[in-house]
């Protein structure tokens, strides 16, 4: 069993992130993690066994796509439960079907989580990158562009909707970070009626249909220091989707590309949010 670690900035971040505050769509933090803290929640995710997660490969048209699928702790007949798509970032690439289990796939594993949110909760894996990028010169951000293997996770959410009638399919939700936050844009882009709510982290944004997720639930997240994918690109799509009064945008001023996720992995801030979104 995963015990919350009793520190003062995780429970100082748990209440920027969860208390809501009236009419606020950005907010800003300026906590820091120092190295001792970010290794003990790293390492209290990392230590939870993952054989909760059972092994799956999706097939459809020769093309087969690896996944990991997490089931809620003690089903009830007939109730309905939430169906979450967690996106994994370029360095967890591969078929192994084990290492696209990072830490935000991880948080779903602590006991807590579990029995508090239960759902199913499905990782697939990409043996490419899902999620290519350029430069807009218009807007002089970087764009994420979808791959060639992007909408088979479309066909997999279907199949699992079909294959588990247990759940709910105006309640699925989109995780991302970094290459998996841009591809998590690509499915509500691709398919926005699908999906109930997004959470994209530290990814590079998506034009392509800015329209089309005008209304639906998106918190972004990024850190001021990241240079990977760099900061401007989130503020750049939030100017794009300020009349969406369903929009969050969440700004760590001092964490960078490697730091952006600590704030969530031993708190319940992202099943909390997303659990009140329905489609």
């Amino acid at each position: 069993m995963c015990r919350p670690l009793k520190l003062t900035t995780f429970f100082l971040v748990y209440l920027l992130l969860i208390r809501p505050v009236q009419g606020q769509r950005q907010r800003f933090s300026d906590i820091r993690f120092d190295s001792s803290a970010a290794a003990q929640a790293r390492a209290a995710l990392n230590n939870l066994p993952d054989t909760g997660y059972q092994k799956k490969v999706y097939h459809k048209d020769g093309v087969q796509l690896p996944y990991r699928l997490l089931v809620p702790l003690h089903r009830q007949p007939y109730k309905k439960y939430p169906l979450v798509i967690t996106l994994h970032n370029s360095s967890r690439l591969g078929s192994d079907n084990e290492r696209q289990l990072e830490p935000l796939a991880r948080i779903w594993l602590r006991r807590d989580i579990r029995k508090k949110y239960p759902a199913f909760v499905a990782a697939p894996q990409f043996a490419k990158r899902s999620s290519n990028y350029a430069m807009d010169s218009s807007r002089g951000v970087l764009e994420a562009f979808p791959s060639a293997d992007v909408p088979i996770v479309l066909d997999l959410v279907a199949a699992l909707v079909k294959t588990h009638p247990e759940i709910d399919d105006r309640r699925i939700y989109i995780v991302g970070y970094s290459m998996g936050a841009s591809t998590a844009q690509h499915l509500l882009s691709l398919d926005p009626g699908r999906f109930a709510a997004l959470v994209t982290i530290a990814g590079v944004p998506d034009f392509s249909n800015t329209g089309g997720i005008a209304d639906k639930p998106v918190w972004l997240v990024h850190g001021r220091e990241d240079d990977e994918n760099p900061y401007p690109g989130s503020v750049a799509l939030f100017n794009l989707l300020k009349k969406n009064r369903r929009l969050l945008f969440t700004t760590f001023n001092h964490l960078n590309h490697n730091t952006i996720t600590l704030p969530f992995l031993l708190n319940d801030a992202l099943p909390a949010w997303l659990f009140k979104q329905k489609r």
